[in-house]
């Protein structure tokens, strides 16, 4: 039982070959651009320089300009994802702040975001860290309680949008287009 175990662990097939490099360089391109104005609007918009950069937007850069045509990274996941992991996590907060311990409320916020992607379709791996950021979040974050799902993170996610739609479309390769779906 144990071996069989263990043989589900070995490669099933092999790796994938690497990007040409004019992929590498849109990619390149659309996640520089995307950080770039997120920051920018941070900047502009926000109290602390970096309040709207999160650890999550860079993880949606490497799936939306690295990787547009994947499921993951389609508009409605984008947005849905991180939106409702935002929403999730503030719930999670607001209820049982000061009844469960900060590793189950971080346990909780990020399965029930989870939970939530999949049952809505909106899958997108950056949201649980966008939930798990609001629970382990400084007071400035925590703070912001029922904005945090629309500032900063509808706000960063629909920049991300923008700049993925720009440069992903670009390109004059015919499969380099962004997105693959809308709904």
């Amino acid at each position: 039982m144990i071996q069989k175990y263990f043989h589900r662990m070995k490669s099933k097939s092999k790796k994938e070959s690497r990007k040409p490099i004019s992929k590498i360089l849109w990619s390149f391109i659309g996640s520089f651009l995307g950080i770039y104005f997120i920051a920018v609007f941070g900047k502009w918009f926000s109290i602390e320089d970096s309040f709207f950069l999160l650890g999550s937007f860079g993880a949606s850069a490497v799936l939306v300009y690295g990787a547009p045509q994947a499921p993951f990274s389609q508009p409605r996941n984008l947005i849905g994802g991180h939106i409702l992991s935002a929403l999730v996590s503030v719930c999670v907060v607001k209820v049982f702040l000061g009844v469960l311990s900060l590793e189950i409320l971080c346990a909780l916020s990020v399965s029930l975001s989870i939970l939530l992607m999949h049952y809505s379709c909106t899958m997108h791996p950056p949201g649980g860290a966008t939930a798990l950021i609001y629970v382990i979040g400084s007071n400035q974050i925590q703070e912001l309680g029922w904005l945090y799902p629309f500032t900063p993170i509808a706000i960063g996610a629909l920049l991300m949008l923008l700049v993925a739609l720009f440069v992903n479309n670009l390109s004059q390769n015919e499969k380099r287009h962004y997105p693959t779906y809308w709904i």
